[in-house]
């Protein structure tokens, strides 16, 4: 039977929008030192926090190097325990009868002597600390600080949210490489204009023009869509699509609607042509089970430039409201509710959940799981 009764139901969406006011917490990995203050005025460069995480300790077994007991290792030692050595440096040696052998215990790691044990005769030897600073990420203000810990900064800014990304935060010029969200980006697109800067695209890529804009030092690439082998192929390696972000890559890859060819939405590609020219924050991290974390554009405004602020998007979903689909067969598809039946149905290999009639672009009727669903205003 139909739902005559059950008129809506709640999802989360991606968010798009012009106009918004956004907080980003900055948190350090390991408590550390707060550079700035509540209240502050901060850009996106400057640095807010820094910590230092604890080199890797290695350990050698100078005993069995020299061939002695373990408790006669100080006695052969040249450093002190505490003291900072370099890779490859003496740490203990002995000679043997007559002078005529020497045998040497060789620090593997720059570092520092943090333990000498006469029980094992090991050394140990702490690699140098990690020095970890954390940037603003936004302009803004700092509406909050976590001592030791975080601070959250305040800004208006125009906001978009992706389906999948891989690379981490970059920042860098807004720069629009077609005219049309439906175009796709093909290397004569990408030349000097480029460096530097976050490209954006319509519904895909070519592969050579994304070498291509590598290869020109560009900081970022918006695009609706790519082929998954494309992103195999950009890495070198299979990447699963739980987590991401934290790829070695030389620039981030946001796909603001699925795996393919696919037209970017209006709404979005009209944002990013709006503010072509403008400095914006990206990240390409994506986690798609608990704890979503969603790729994300940030486009920081002035204050007259967002004085009204443009409704993200509603949680509720009704018939003929507008979707996206985000689970497989039908992953990256747009189209708009057309029922929402009361009824526990049986999807594939998913049985006893609530689902959601979606009526596709091209005309198709699909039945998919409710959590398959979220908010899109394409």
């Amino acid at each position: 039977m139909s739902s005559t009764y059950s008129t809506h139901a709640y999802t989360p969406g991606l968010r798009v929008c012009w106009c918004t006011t956004l907080r980003k917490e900055r948190r350090l990995p390991l408590p550390g030192e707060i550079l700035v203050k509540k209240g502050e005025n901060v850009t996106q460069d400057d640095i807010v926090a820094r910590t230092q995480i604890p080199g890797e300790v290695q350990i050698v077994n100078a005993a069995s190097i020299l061939e002695i007991e373990p408790e006669e290792i100080e006695r052969y030692m040249v450093k002190k325990l505490g003291e900072k050595v370099d890779k490859d440096e003496i740490l203990a040696f002995r000679k043997g009868f007559f002078g005529l052998t020497t045998k040497y215990v060789r620090s593997p790691i720059k570092g520092k002597i943090e333990y000498l044990s006469q029980a094992t005769g090991n050394i140990s030897i702490r690699a140098e600390p990690t020095k970890i600073e954390i940037d603003a990420y936004i302009p803004g203000v700092v509406v909050d600080v976590l001592s030791n810990e975080a601070v959250t900064v305040e800004t208006k800014a125009a906001l978009i949210e992706g389906i999948f990304g891989i690379g981490g935060e970059k920042k860098g010029e807004i720069y629009v490489a077609v005219k049309e969200p439906s175009h796709e980006i093909l290397p004569e697109d990408i030349n000097e204009n480029c460096r530097g800067k976050i490209i954006v695209g319509g519904a895909t890529a070519k592969f050579e023009a994304i070498k291509k804009a590598i290869d020109y030092g560009a900081k970022g690439l918006i695009v609706g869509g790519l082929a998954f082998k494309q992103i195999k192929e950009i890495l070198g390696y299979e990447i699963g699509v739980a987590i991401t972000g934290h790829e070695n890559l030389p620039l981030t890859i946001i796909l603001t609607e699925g795996f393919g060819k696919l037209e970017m939405a209006k709404k979005t590609f009209n944002i990013l042509k709006t503010f072509e020219g403008y400095m914006a924050s990206i990240n390409g991290a994506t986690q798609i089970r608990a704890g979503v974390i969603r790729p994300e554009i940030i486009i920081p405004l002035k204050k007259e430039e967002c004085e009204e602020e443009s409704e993200i998007l509603s949680s509720s979903i009704r018939p003929g409201t507008k979707v996206r689909i985000i689970r497989h067969p039908y992953f990256g598809c747009l189209g708009k509710v057309v029922d929402l039946p009361i009824e526990i149905d049986c999807v594939e290999a998913e049985c006893k959940v609530r689902v959601a009639i979606i009526e596709l672009q091209d005309g198709r009727r699909v039945k998919v799981p409710r959590a398959n669903i979220e908010l899109f205003d394409w």
